[in-house]
């Protein structure tokens, strides 16, 4: 069993491409789960086979504490650590080979609370993986792709798995910009020109010092096109997420 979980900013498409990526694998005769870690979303375009608001009730909270929305999904996003056995005993139970979990809407209640990293390290002791989106709509200039760059590395920062980026919501951009957007990601100096061209002031000078500082500290963010309206990528991180998860072997992917 792999399980992959799927994170990024608010309206990145984490839920989108869950969905998408499920079918997908299941198409190709993958046995396959997802797991809901949002308590406070109110549709989804799957149903997940595991849903932490069966246990976790947001109106309910909000009542009982007295709680403004931000407040219970802050108290929300605790609790969850408390389900942490109970959540992995119910993936083991589905004996899939693959779990997909979608993390929740707010990428900080997730990443930055103390709460995400020990529900990454302790739901499972299957292999995983972190899929970071970068919103291909938000990453269109350098100013914006930077600053989704250093978040994605603060995030590898906080939870130390493996981690792909996945340049995600592809279809809504021509097919020139996605590929400028994705050779910043593998091109430095390309991205730099960008910078310099396209920034001035206190902007170009913070842009070029993140974006030096995460060179400087050999990372790299690679950035693999995904549609989860077309499909299209999808191949590819599931490629990506073999090298990764099984050392290249067809074994779930």
């Amino acid at each position: 069993m792999f399980v992959v979980f799927v994170i990024g900013t608010a309206g990145s498409g984490k839920s989108h491409l869950t969905a998408t990526f499920n079918e997908w694998l299941k198409v190709g005769k993958q046995k396959t789960a997802t797991v809901n870690l949002d308590p406070g979303v109110l549709t989804l375009p799957y149903v997940p086979d595991i849903d932490i608001r069966d246990y976790i009730n947001i109106s309910e909270l909000m009542e009982k504490y007295r709680l403004g929305p931000n407040g219970a999904l802050i108290m929300a996003a605790d609790l969850i650590a408390e389900q942490a056995e109970r959540l992995g005993r119910e993936i083991e139970d589905l004996k899939s080979d693959a779990v997909i979990v979608d993390t929740p809407g707010q990428m900080e209640l997730f990443a930055f609370r103390a709460s995400g990293p020990y529900i990454v390290n302790e739901l499972t002791r299957e292999p995983k993986a972190l899929v970071y989106l970068f919103d291909t709509v938000f990453s269109f200039n350098p100013l914006n792709f930077v600053s989704n760059v250093f978040l994605s590395a603060a995030v590898y920062n906080r939870f130390f798995v493996p981690q792909l980026h996945v340049l995600s919501k592809c279809d809504l951009l021509p097919p020139e910009e996605v590929n400028r957007i994705v050779d910043w990601s593998a091109n430095p100096k390309a991205l730099e020109a960008e910078i310099e061209e396209k920034l001035s002031g206190t902007k170009r000078l913070l842009s070029r010092g993140m974006i030096n500082a995460i060179y400087r500290l050999g990372l790299r963010f690679l950035l693999i096109p995904v549609s989860a309206k077309t499909n299209e990528g999808l191949i590819n991180l599931s490629t990506a997420l073999e090298r990764i998860l099984a050392g290249g072997e067809k074994a779930t992917f």
